[in-house]
């Protein structure tokens, strides 16, 4: 068994009788164990946008300000076992200590309490655009991770892009043109099936 923390609840991690899920609703900071974890904290307060993005119309927000959530679900993945996933360049990595993992891909030491951490694109995992995202992985040997599909996957999901990237008069441009696809914010956010059973799969090593 595994618990799924920060779980979406239209995602991958529900009707499992391996997976004990806990959506916003159940308030995962609250969690005490006993089982290793998949956590997906929630990220906006630690990306690209965290101060409130481009818009001067944006609410000022702080780099960080996610009540809590990041901090309980790196103390749970470390007390627990267990894998964190968060954006590539989190804010979070710097902020709590981590070592950022080289963008090429392959397992590095986290910290210096045994955590591993990497990057990996979900596009090579079913996602539709490249979706680079960091793990952080506590309570499993070294010698026990397992080899993911590293490197880009753009010849895989050429078009699809999470983020602006373009002012929008440029991305209209490309729109129109079917060289970029932007993806809803459900398709940006909610976890790939194959993504999540590796995650589960990797967790499931903790002990």
């Amino acid at each position: 068994m595994i618990a799924a923390l920060y779980a979406h609840p239209r995602g991958p991690y529900f009707n499992r009788p391996d997976v004990d899920p806990w959506p916003e609703s159940r308030d995962a900071r609250l969690y005490a164990g006993p089982w290793p974890a998949v956590a997906h904290p929630p990220c906006a307060r630690w990306g690209r946008y965290a101060t409130g993005g481009p818009s001067p119309l944006a609410a000022r927000r702080r780099v960080g300000d996610d009540d809590g959530c990041f901090a309980a679900a790196l103390s749970a993945v470390r007390r627990y076992g267990g894998v964190l996933e968060h954006p590539e360049a989190s804010h979070a990595w710097p902020w709590f200590g981590l070592h950022r993992p080289p963008w090429a891909g392959g397992w590095v030491a986290a910290d210096l309490l045994g955590g591993w951490t990497c990057c990996v694109e979900q596009g090579h995992y079913g996602h539709r655009a490249r979706k680079a995202t960091w793990l952080y992985v506590a309570g499993v040997d070294g010698s026990r991770l397992p080899e993911l599909a590293w490197g880009p996957s753009n010849k895989a999901h050429p078009k699809a892009r999470l983020d602006d990237g373009f002012s929008k008069e440029e991305r209209r441009r490309q729109q129109k043109r079917g060289t970029i696809t932007r993806l809803s914010k459900s398709q940006a956010e909610l976890t790939p099936e194959p993504f999540a059973e590796l995650l589960i799969s990797i967790a499931k090593l903790a002990g």
